[in-house]
């Protein structure tokens, strides 16, 4: 599978409204123009209605009087992140998606007890990459949210990623804690909380997914590291999720597979009444159109 195969999949949904906190960014625009040129989602875009004007005359002409766009206007970020917030919450949009805003600004609302979108759970990131080498999609989590997630923080984690995975078409995805080594070893936390995890899995406490571990990121993802080590096993070289230890982990793997490897990425945080498009500034519109067509695909398992 493709990430392109994700833009055919956001296109057969139907009736997916995404609500854009501080949507006066380019790259946001340049995404959403795509979205709708492509035929997926809804956009209702939260911002300065004077600079959405501005910013859509003189390049997003497409988005201009386009029924499956309209502008609310917003005095500050704020205001920006509590209405698109608030418009998730009253379902009148089943994706939220971060704009040109600080993602504290927006997480606020989204924890507000009030009207915020949170479950209880563990809210975390989900990535899924493209690489040049692999034919499958590779899902990395979590390299944004949690910084020392503990066996139960890992557990939810674990889920999050799992329900991303099967809303794309992956069934009974294949997930691997990884650590530095393939045998547990008290004074490494990471293995002893995938070996709990495993089990954990085998007893029906982790579902929709098969686990196991801990494994090293080679004997995760290549079979022919897994069958150098021996190693046998449902998951070790055929990994569709990489659990990551700690947030460091996650974030060097991501920037590594895009800035050494070259790949193609969208990512969402999952966890909560929605899935919330919370992408980097930095991240090019390519990116945040796949984010998007990913978290339209998740809506429904929301």
């Amino acid at each position: 599978m493709k990430l392109s195969t994700l833009l055919e999949k956001a296109a057969e949904k139907q009736n997916v409204t995404v609500a854009v906190a501080a949507a006066e960014d380019p790259e946001v625009l340049d995404a959403i123009s795509q979205a709708v040129n492509r035929d997926f989602g809804s956009f209702i875009l939260f911002g300065d209605k004077d600079k959405l004007d501005v910013l859509l005359s003189e390049k997003y002409t497409n988005l201009l009087d386009n029924p499956f766009v309209c502008i609310r206007h917003a005095k500050s970020d704020k205001e920006a992140a509590e209405l698109s917030v608030k418009a998730v919450h009253a379902q009148q949009a089943a994706v939220l998606m971060k704009g040109n805003l600080q993602t504290a600004v927006l997480l606020k609302e989204v924890l507000n007890k009030d009207y915020g979108l949170r479950t209880g759970n563990v809210l975390s990131h989900v990535a899924v990459f493209e690489t040049p080498r692999f034919e499958r999609l590779i899902f990395v989590t979590d390299a944004a949210m949690n910084i020392e997630p503990g066996l139960e923080q890992k557990a939810q984690i674990v889920q999050n990623a799992v329900s991303i995975a099967t809303g794309i078409g992956i069934h009974c995805p294949r997930v691997a804690p990884i650590a530095a080594v393939e045998v547990v070893n008290p004074a490494m936390q990471a293995t002893a909380d995938a070996a709990l995890l495993t089990q954990m899995n085998r007893r029906g406490q982790i579902k929709g997914c098969i686990l196991d571990g801990p494994l090293a990121l080679d004997n995760a993802i290549s079979m022919e590291a897994a069958k150098h080590k021996g190693l046998k096993s449902e998951t070790a070289g055929q990994a569709d999720i990489l659990l990551m230890p700690n947030i460091e982990t996650g974030n060097v793997l991501y920037k590594s597979l895009i800035y050494f490897a070259g790949a193609k990425v969208g990512g969402i945080i999952a966890g909560a009444e929605a899935p919330i498009v919370l992408t980097s500034r930095s991240d090019s519109a390519e990116s945040k159109l796949y984010s998007i067509a990913l978290a339209i695909c998740s809506a429904t398992n929301h």
